[in-house]
């Protein structure tokens, strides 16, 4: 069964005011007010001294169980959520290959689900490990992303973009956090709705009993009920989002580790994985605990996964 060998972060020292990134964006000024009094968002990280590859290297850095295992990784997925991140020729993800000594790995970046993906990317990696057939394979799962463009800035209707990124670090099997299930779903009809296209109305009003009814799935998919659920570790769009949707589910808004939405605001794929490592170091996930991941990616694909500590 799927896995999480070891989970680690990089969050860039520089914290930016969401107020100067409405600025930078010449934003609404009551969009900003918006995101401060009712979104929670107040600052976000970025990274100006690092490029993708410096920020993946970086979260890897902080796995402890890849120390002395760099042979045994025989996949590397970057999940990313914008399709194209570099010119023509430059092959990021090679790139940190070589750079952490990986000879054996095969590299490859999977887009289809937007910030969806990383849940995509460690269920994908933990099936391509149980076909590998060697029980000592491990994968490795890379996440977050550059602002590289003002339109990656904000998503008007929801959120600001930071520069945080996360490794996870997947085996075949292991006794703590196993892959009990795993459920997505994608609204086809929204498949153009990226910035700087304003979001369909539709999907907001949707978004949060999809979003509910795909927990409702990862839950019954790894055979446990959402009451059963220690803790959900969420996107990190807005608080407000989960408070509806924890209405939608009649679960307490105190089981959704939301500590991080004020700090680092939504970091494309890496949200769950940041929340997850420090969840764990904070004591909120004891053993044995079930938790969920949960992301949304525009286009629009909603997913879930439901793991035991």
């Amino acid at each position: 069964m799927t896995a999480l060998l070891d989970v680690g972060c990089h969050l860039p020292d520089l914290a930016v005011d969401v107020g100067d990134v409405c600025a930078a964006v010449d934003a609404d000024p009551r969009l900003l007010w918006t995101f401060r009094r009712f979104y929670g968002l107040q600052s976000v990280r970025r990274a100006p001294d690092l490029d993708l590859r410096g920020m993946m290297t970086a979260a890897v850095a902080s796995l402890t169980a890849l120390r002395g295992n760099e042979h045994r990784v025989r996949y590397v997925i970057l999940a990313r959520t914008v399709t194209t991140v570099a010119p023509a020729g430059e092959h990021p993800v090679e790139d940190v290959c070589v750079a952490l000594g990986l000879p054996n790995a095969v590299a490859f970046t999977l887009t289809q689900h937007a910030c969806a993906t990383g849940l995509l990317a460690v269920d994908l990696a933990g099936q391509l490990l149980a076909g590998d057939g060697d029980p000592d394979a491990l994968a490795l799962v890379l996440t977050g992303e550059k602002v590289f463009n003002p339109v990656l800035e904000i998503i008007p209707e929801s959120t600001v973009m930071g520069e945080s990124s996360a490794a996870c670090l997947v085996s075949a099997g292991g006794d703590r956090d196993r892959l009990l299930g795993y459920a997505t779903r994608t609204l086809g009809r929204y498949a153009e709705q990226f910035p700087p296209h304003p979001l369909d109305p539709s999907f907001l009003k949707e978004h949060n009993d999809v979003l509910a009814d795909v927990i409702r799935d990862a839950c019954a998919a790894a055979g446990v009920g959402v009451d059963d659920l220690a803790l959900i570790l969420p996107h990190n769009v807005n608080r407000l989002s989960w408070q509806w949707t924890c209405r939608i589910l009649d679960v307490p808004i105190e089981r959704v580790y939301l500590d991080n939405v004020p700090v680092t605001g939504h970091c494309f794929t890496a949200d769950p994985f940041i929340n997850y490592v420090h969840a764990r170091d904070t004591d909120r996930l004891r053993p044995g605990d079930l938790y969920l991941m949960a992301s949304v990616g525009l286009g629009a694909t909603f997913s879930a996964a439901v793991l035991r500590h």
